[in-house]
């Protein structure tokens, strides 16, 4: 349902006048009550039958965002910059900026059900001069029961040329859920026992380092929550067998599920002053790696799209 929110009424003369409508975007199941916004085309609220927030609520103190969507890139290109080569062999430059061109972009909602929602943005002049593809995006959000399921569907708008691109989420939850709980009373579950390392961030660029990497699980199905986790930043899994983790606490039974199967990679992330949230983010693929170069078509996962060929990439999130 398309509903507006309006401040209480003011006595002021120019109240009116400065007077901002917020559009809210609300889908209904049985068990959750769910919200979006234009703004990044993205999730804002995800409520269960008791009230219980899950989704961040962008605290700036902490991290401002809540559930951004990535594209064209996943985190970081070296210096911002990427390379495209021309047909006569001659190059040209881009800038994109950490986690790609459209998280802060306004996106238009091009339809709505009673149990769906779908968002579209496409490409600008400023996108064009700094990613040379003309693309459309849609991000179209399927509530059903306890289940959120977010589904991109990617546009190669070209008669020619072929589209690299890279795609993800970056929902962050509430951790801890209730007032009386604490970080450390939560941990993740895997779907899998999981022994595997992960490779070294450099926070100051976010970049990777894949060919220095250092022991992070060893046969776990379960990891303990910790702020230490995070202390050199976002925790980067390129070598989960697991496809599914779970947020839980051992306090009670309520928690959530991502179920990621269609992509390549999971980053965990929280903040180093301890924000009370968690982001458990799916990406198709990953920050640029000191051995990579700077075109997008030589890096690690990267998804080529043919001319006028449409690719289709979700996951799932569902309360438990």
């Amino acid at each position: 349902k398309l509903g507006c929110q309006f401040p209480l009424w003011s006595s002021q003369p120019s109240f009116f006048e400065k007077m901002e409508v917020k559009a809210v975007i609300e889908l209904k199941s049985d068990q959750l009550q769910v919200q979006f916004q234009t703004f990044g085309g993205a999730l804002s609220s995800i409520k269960d039958k008791d009230g219980v927030e899950y989704l961040w609520q962008g605290d700036p103190t902490y991290w401002s965002g809540q559930a951004p969507v990535l594209f064209p890139i996943c985190g970081s290109v070296r210096n911002d910059t990427v390379v495209y080569e021309n047909k006569d062999g001659s190059h040209e430059i881009g800038k994109i900026p950490r986690h790609g061109l459209v998280r802060k972009k306004e996106f238009d909602l091009v339809d709505q059900t009673d149990n769906s929602v779908t968002f579209a943005i496409e490409d600008t002049e400023e996108m064009y001069e700094n990613y040379p593809y003309h693309f459309r995006l849609e991000i179209t959000y399927i509530v059903t029961g306890k289940t959120i399921r977010t589904e991109y569907k990617i546009y190669n708008k070209e008669s020619e040329k072929s589209m690299p691109y890279f795609i993800g989420g970056h929902p962050g939850f509430n951790c801890p859920l209730l007032a009386d709980e604490v970080y450390e009373d939560y941990y993740l579950e895997f779907e899998e026992p999981e022994t595997c390392s992960v490779p070294k961030p450099f926070p100051e660029t976010g970049m990777l380092d894949f060919k220095d990497r250092s022991s992070w699980l060893d046969n776990q199905k379960e990891l303990g929550l910790n702020y230490d986790l995070f202390s050199y930043d976002a925790v980067t899994l390129d070598e989960l067998e697991s496809r599914k983790v779970a947020l839980r606490s051992r306090k009670h039974d309520k928690g959530l599920r991502l179920d990621f199967k269609e992509f390549s990679n999971l980053i965990v992330w929280s903040t180093l002053n301890k924000g009370p949230f968690i982001a458990l983010e799916p990406w198709s693929g990953l920050s640029t790696s000191l051995e990579e170069g700077d075109r997008l078509e030589e890096k690690k996962d990267v998804r080529i799209l043919k001319p006028g060929q449409v690719d289709h990439i979700g996951f799932d999130i569902e309360i438990l």
